[in-house]
């Protein structure tokens, strides 16, 4: 798997690569990243990236002619046949929001290339004839699209096998499909009491099943309360059982109830 990012501040990412326990995965080489910067193909004295946008406005335009050497060179490093290029993807609000299905199947791919925008965007004609896939991380603004790459790269590294501690800790995470997409329950260590409030008994049982109830419990709690749109995704897909449902009936009761005091 590698990733090749278009970027110009590569030196962005260097804690990120070497910090933490998935520097395993770029160190191991389970996932290679590459760092591209425009100016190294811009033309003239100053190498210049950007010019001011046509019909006026604030801001700089990353410039096209430069971005597409830089896309070239990487091209002809990857050695691909063009019927077998990894995409070129664009971090951009107009992109689906990054969620942990899209992740999974990045952390199974050959990986791609980044897109790290910076200024007021990219010239539109680099991007209608090379952009091949937009992804977002919400509707909110970033100077540039470096963060953006850092979180793919974070989330699919974590994926990649004996780069976390425990094999099965992504197993559990929020969204993961095999938890039915719900949110994770709580998580607590020692000390048992903590400023006076105590770890719930069940997780001090050493019963497997009462500790695996007492989990599931919390987290269709925690989604119903926090996240209602995952229980009802979960819910169309048929993927509650009966005792989930009774288990979601009895926590949302109390809210039930203060709703019905305010009509």
């Amino acid at each position: 798997m590698r990733f090749d990012v278009i970027t110009l501040f590569p030196e962005l990412f260097t804690p990120m690569l070497s910090s933490g326990i998935t520097r395993r995965a770029y160190e191991g080489g389970l996932v290679e990243v590459r760092f591209w910067n425009p100016r190294d193909y811009a033309q003239g004295h100053y190498r210049r990236v950007d010019d001011r946008p046509f019909g006026g406005g604030p801001g700089m335009v990353m410039l096209a002619e430069p971005l597409h050497q830089c896309l070239e060179a990487i091209r002809a490093s990857r050695h691909e046949e063009v019927s077998g290029q990894v995409p070129l993807v664009m971090f951009s609000p107009i992109g689906a929001v990054l969620n942990h299905a899209a992740v999974s199947d990045w952390s199974a791919s050959r990986g791609a290339i980044l897109l790290c925008g910076r200024y007021e965007g990219v010239d539109q004609r680099f991007i209608d004839r090379f952009v091949d896939q937009h992804i977002s991380l919400g509707d909110f603004v970033l100077s540039g699209g470096e963060i953006a790459a850092m979180a793919l790269l974070d989330a699919v590294a974590r994926l990649q096998p004996g780069v976390l501690n425990d094999e099965g800790s992504h197993q559990f995470d929020s969204f993961n499909p095999a938890l039915d997409g719900l949110l994770d329950c709580p998580h607590y260590t020692r000390p048992e009491v903590w400023q006076g409030q105590a770890v719930p008994e069940a997780l001090l049982s050493g019963h497997h099943a009462q500790i695996a109830q007492w989990r599931r419990e919390q987290s269709l709690r925690c989604s119903a309360q926090l996240r209602p749109d995952l229980i009802g995704q979960a819910r169309s897909q048929g993927l509650l059982s009966a005792q989930d449902e009774a288990c979601l009936t009895t926590a949302l009761a109390p809210q039930a109830q203060e709703a019905a005091k305010k009509l």
